[in-house]
């Protein structure tokens, strides 16, 4: 596991804690609805300092059960999170 989400809820934004990212290297973000459809897309150069990425933006979404999709080189992991009004 190369990342980690600060809370499994959201509501506006999500923030990821990256462990040991690799330098130049990008991280790519796909949130899925639960029908699987895209909603929402980051891409985003490793943080130099903190390892921490903040995707804003999300307030639009309807509130329900995504997916997020996480992708860092030849890395690939997959999450259930939930979005509030």
């Amino acid at each position: 596991m190369f990342a980690k989400v600060k809370s499994t809820v959201f509501i506006d934004s999500l923030k990821f804690e990256l462990t040991a990212p690799p330098p130049d290297t990008s991280l790519k973000a796909i949130l899925r609805d639960d029908k699987g459809c895209v909603c929402s897309t980051l891409e985003a150069k490793m943080p130099a300092r903190n390892n921490e990425v903040i995707w804003r933006g999300l307030n639009n979404l309807p509130y329900g059960v995504y997916t997020l999709e996480l992708t860092q080189g030849q890395d690939e992991m997959k999450m259930k999170l939930v979005k509030r009004i």
